[in-house]
This record gives structure tokens, C-alpha cells and sequence, in this order.
């Protein structure tokens, strides 16, 4: 039953709802239909949230009267891509969810290497048409997130030494403003909007299409994984640090730290996971290359083989099904050193639960190469990107874990280089949006982001994400 206090049970937010009803292509899920509480739902499952109504756009047509209808009433917004932020971020209490993942068409030119990407399109939609022209974007390693959510707030994956992130591959985007205004957003159109959307999140309008670069990919990339069971991880480490100092462009590693659930078939202990994708078809060249860690310190066991790039894609896709509960920390190194190394074994150590791990991303390479200040993203000069999360199934569980990640991240922050990535924060309730916006952006940035979110949001409409609040200026009236 609806309380007094519940929005759907005022008759003018009722009758609104149903002008936007006949004013949609796509469907208005209120809290009456029985596709109510699967239209809700996100991907982590701690996030429990009640809009008013879910509107799954069924055209580009169908967000400008949403967002106008929210606006005008004063109801909290949430706009959802894919649905997969840690955060929570696509889904909003009595409010409305603007769901784009009706809006998922891929369209590849092979021959200019582009592809135009529409902004409810998942990982996997975007691999399986690139990999048709022996292409790739580079993007994330969960192949069911969303490509909208991944691309504003950067797009670190596979492929990120080779070519950069996401929002470095990032050539143009269709945006509806909260004016309700369809503009093109690019380096030569509107191009302080281009710039905020390369890392701001979705702080500015709601993109409907991505135009990105893609890149030659082989049609079974050289790919492998080596495992390290816990008392092999000093040696590992080190040698990892040395081995990285110095590697071409063509390979990207991540570390991986976890007790592997039983689909992995890997036993039961705590271990070091080791992946690497090489980029090109130097396949000798890459096993040269590969083998200069396997000689420096040699892996317990090893599965070195070429595959396709969705299956290496989508190849942890069943440790993060829709459902699973999580919160996310991160920070970035300029070293592993022997402080730094320490702590990941002390606390991979401890962690002898399947349920939790965390991956260390190396970087440099063409991300490395991009400057400072031609992207939002937090730092350019990070050598790794620690991501420690949660992929558990109990609420039970949900302090203990939580706890966990928490002080960790508290106590290897100090060790870092300052960098927080807002494609890996959890939700944090209590946190002052000021506050996390510096540690992410820094104050420069911000104060760029914050004049650009006033051009474009000054009224905030768009502060369900990790938000950047309109900038005050000098003469500014309450």
C-alpha cells in the first residue's frame, strides 16, 4: 500500500505520469505493474531503491520530455545505461529511472575504423560487432557493463597500454542537455562539453550515442594467465615491478588477488592471478616478452593460448552476475615497493573467503602518453590502479566484507599516488560530494568541471552519480 508521504500516490505526480505515458515510444513501468520490481532492479544487490517509475526509452525522443517532467516536479533523477555502477548510481528512491538500454545498436565502419555505439549498448554488444572487422575499442573486462557508464567515467581494460582508455578512444557523442536540446559534443563542436564527458561521468547531459575509434585487433589475440599460490607472492611481486618498468605498448597485465570460486577450478587458497593480453599479431614477439617474467619468477601453474576477444572478454563474467552485492575502493601507485607489497600480501592473505579480491591494472604506455589536462581522468602519471571489491551473495555478509574493504583501502590510500577513479567507488552515503570530487579530480579539474556542470545543469538535475556540483560564481544569487 502507498503511504501518505509515497510521490506515486499524489494525484498530480499520477496524472503526469500518464501525460508522459502518451508521450513515449517506450514503455512507463509504475509501481503498480508486475514488471515493477525487475525494471528496478540494478546490478548490485545491496542497492535497494524505489522510484516512482522506470521509463525504458524507446527512442532518443523519449528522454527530453523525462528529464523535463523531473525537472519541473522536482524529482529525483537517475539515468541508467547498463545498469552495472558499483555505486548504484541507475536507480533513485521515489524518483524517476530513465532506462537507455533499449537504445543498444552497434554500427562498425570498417573501413574509416569507427563505430557508433548507442549509450544502452553493453561491452558485449560492442565486442561481438567489432570483432566481425578484426576490430576493437578498448573498454572494460565485465562484459555485461554498460558502455555509457564505463565511457564517462574513463574505460580502463584490455587493451589500455596499447590504446588508451575508453574516453581516449572517444571521437564524438550525442547528448540530450537537461534543457532538452540534442547537441553534438566533439573537438571541433561544443568542445568543453567533449572534454567533461572524457571522464566527468554523467554529470552534463544524458549521451544517447558514441562515436569511438577502434582499433586492429588478431582474430585469436595472444592471451594468458599465470597463478601463484600465496607463499610464491613476495618473489611474483617484485619480479612484476621490475618486468613492468619496461614493456611495450602492446601489453597489458592485470594482478589479481582472490580466493577463485569453485567455477574456476583453481582449488580453494588464496591466490595471485596474473593476466596479459598482447594487442598485435607479434605472437613471437609476445611470447619473448612474457617469458621474461615466467623466467624471473615461475608461475605455479600457466594458460597461455590464443582466444577470441569476447571469450577473453566476457572470461569473469559468472564471478559478477546481476544480483551480486558489492562496494568498491581504489587507488593509484606510482611503485609497488616493499611498503606497498606488504600490504597486498598481508591482506590477500586474510582474505580467505570467496567473496572479495582486488586487482592491480598496470598503466603508462599511449595511456600514459596523453596529457594531463586533455581529459578529466585523475591521473595520467599512475603506473597501477589498485581495485579492491566485492562480489558476494549474503546480506549477512554485507558488514563484514564491507569492513574489509574499507580499511583497506584506508590503509594503502597513504601508500599511493592520490588517484581515485569514479568507475570504482562504491556507494558512499556519507561522504561530502565536494570533498570526493577533489580526491577524484583535484581542484583544477574540478573547478573546470564545476563552470562546465553550471553551463549545462545548474539546477543539479543530474547529481544521481558522483556528482560535481554546479560551480558558484561572483554574482550569483540564492
Amino acid at each position: 500500500m502507498n503511504s501518505p508521504s509515497d510521490p506515486h500516490s499524489n494525484p498530480t505526480h499520477r496524472s503526469l505520469l500518464s501525460s508522459l505515458r502518451t508521450r513515449i515510444s517506450g514503455e512507463l513501468i509504475d509501481r503498480s505493474d508486475p514488471r515493477y520490481d525487475d525494471a528496478r532492479r540494478v546490478w548490485n544487490g545491496m542497492i535497494d531503491r524505489r522510484p516512482i517509475a522506470v521509463v525504458r526509452a524507446g527512442s532518443v525522443a523519449d528522454i527530453a520530455p523525462t528529464l523535463a517532467l523531473a525537472s519541473q516536479q522536482g524529482l529525483p533523477l537517475a539515468v541508467r545505461g547498463g545498469g552495472h555502477n558499483v555505486a548504484g548510481n541507475g536507480t533513485v528512491d521515489d524518483g524517476l529511472v530513465l532506462d537507455l538500454s533499449g537504445l543498444n545498436g552497434v554500427e562498425v565502419d570498417a573501413e574509416a575504423r569507427t563505430v557508433r555505439v548507442a549509450a544502452g549498448a553493453s561491452l558485449a554488444q560492442v565486442d561481438r560487432a567489432t570483432e566481425r572487422a578484426n576490430l576493437a575499442v578498448p573498454i572494460g573486462v565485465v562484459s555485461n557493463t554498460g558502455i555509457a557508464g564505463l565511457t564517462l567515467g574513463g574505460g580502463v581494460g584490455w587493451l589500455t597500454r596499447a590504446y588508451g582508455l575508453t574516453v581516449d578512444n572517444f571521437v564524438s557523442a550525442e547528448v540530450v542537455t537537461v534543457a532538452g536540446h540534442l547537441v553534438t559534443a566533439s573537438r571541433t563542436e561544443n568542445p568543453e562539453l567533449f572534454w567533461g564527458l572524457r571522464g566527468g561521468g554523467g554529470n552534463f547531459g544524458v549521451v544517447t550515442e558514441f562515436t569511438f575509434r577502434a582499433h586492429p585487433i588478431p582474430a585469436l589475440p595472444f592471451t594468458g594467465t599465470f597463478v601463484y599460490p600465496a607463499p610464491h607472492w613476495e618473489s611474483a611481486l617484485t619480479a612484476y615491478e621490475v618486468w613492468t618498468r619496461d614493456l611495450p605498448d602492446e601489453l597489458t597485465s592485470v594482478l589479481t588477488f582472490t580466493v577463485p570460486p569453485p567455477l574456476m577450478g583453481l582449488g580453494s587458497d588464496p591466490l595471485l592471478l596474473l593476466g596479459f593480453t598482447w594487442a598485435t599479431d607479434d605472437t613471437a614477439r609476445a611470447e619473448r616478452v612474457v617469458d621474461r617474467l615466467r623466467r624471473a619468477a615461475p608461475p605455479a601453474m600457466e594458460a597461455t593460448e590464443p582466444v577470441s576477444w569476447p571469450a577473453w572478454q566476457s572470461s569473469v563474467d559468472a564471478i559478477f552476475p546481476k544480483g551480486v552485492r558489492g562496494y568498491w575502493r581504489n587507488t593509484s601507485f606510482d611503485s609497488l615497493d616493499t611498503e606497498v607489497i606488504a600490504a597486498l600480501i598481508r591482506r590477500g592473505t586474510e582474505q580467505t573467503w570467496i567473496g572479495t579480491g582486488f586487482d592491480i591494472h598496470h598503466l603508462g604506455g599511449a595511456f600514459g602518453r596523453v596529457p594531463e589536462d586533455a581529459t578529466p581522468f585523475p591521473s595520467r602519471a599512475a603506473r597501477f590502479w589498485l581495485n579492491i571489491y566485492g562480489f558476494w551473495a549474503e546480506p549477512d555478509d554485507d558488514l563484514t566484507r564491507t569492513a574489509f574493504i574499507r580499511d583497506f583501502g584506508a590503509e594503502v590510500e597513504p601508500l599511493g599516488s592520490g588517484g581515485r577513479y569514479v568507475n570504482f567507488l562504491g556507494e558512499e552515503r556519507d561522504a561530502d560530494p565536494v570533498q570526493q570530487a577533489e580526491q577524484v579530480y583535484g581542484a583544477s579539474k574540478l573547478e573546470r568541471l564545476g563552470l562546465l556542470k553550471r553551463e549545462y545543469d545548474p539546477q543539479n538535475l543530474l547529481r544521481q552519480n558522483h556528482n560535481i556540483l554546479p560551480a558558484v560564481v561572483s554574482g550569483d544569487t540564492a
